[in-house]
């Protein structure tokens, strides 16, 4: 869904917790870890960094991430 996000768009995605809400950090696309998880995104498969409210950092596949 989300391919054309960018920095700053608010964005929310589905969590343990129920819905969520935040920013888009950044486009992710290589590799990193995010708190000892493996983030195995690419230029083929990107990622996106996003940050609640509350500082907290995740990063999710375009497909999860509903813009607004």
């Amino acid at each position: 869904m989300a391919k054309a996000l960018k920095a700053g768009d608010a964005v929310s995605w589905k969590s343990h917790g129920g819905d969520a809400h935040g920013k888009v950090v950044k486009k992710l696309t290589e590799p990193m870890q995010i708190k000892g998880h493996k983030v195995a995104a690419s230029d083929d498969n990107p990622e996106y960094l996003v940050e609640t409210g509350e500082g907290k950092r995740a990063a999710h596949k375009p497909a999860a991430l509903k813009k607004g």
